[in-house]
């Protein structure tokens, strides 16, 4: 699925990881990581009132645990469409009152629902659409 191709212009090896920008509640939102570790979608409650979407948040106050045990509360629930070439999909984000380098992670619960295949050595994603992969 991945070639030489997909890794041109990236100096290898590397341990970086995988960034994008995307389309989300019709705001193009950038340093979005893509992490398979993850079980949840991660949004940034300053990134949700940046979108003017606060009120879609369902509130909810519930622990999410790190590796290392440590957590946050979050602030509550809110589906948001994602874009990405042509495919539309409504995405459930668990909202966090939190600092992070990133505005959204998008983890397992995304990549499966776009049929998403990440790769963090070519610095890309792809996933099936009418056009092809």
């Amino acid at each position: 699925m991945f070639d030489d191709k997909d890794a041109d212009g990236l100096m290898i090896p590397h341990d970086d990881a995988l960034v994008i920008s995307l389309l989300v509640h019709d705001t193009n939102v950038k340093r979005i990581l893509i992490d398979p570790g993850y079980s949840v979608n991660i949004i940034l409650l300053r990134v949700v009132n940046e979108m003017q979407a606060n009120d879609k948040v369902i509130p909810k106050a519930q622990s999410l645990s790190g590796f290392d045990n440590s957590s946050v509360v979050m602030k509550g629930e809110v589906v948001l469409a994602t874009f990405i070439k042509g495919v539309i999909k409504d995405t459930k984000f668990q909202v966090i009152d939190a600092d992070m380098a990133y505005n959204i992670i998008l983890g397992r619960p995304w990549i499966h629902a776009m049929d998403v295949v990440p790769s963090t050595l070519h610095q890309v994603i792809k996933f099936p659409s009418e056009w092809g992969i």
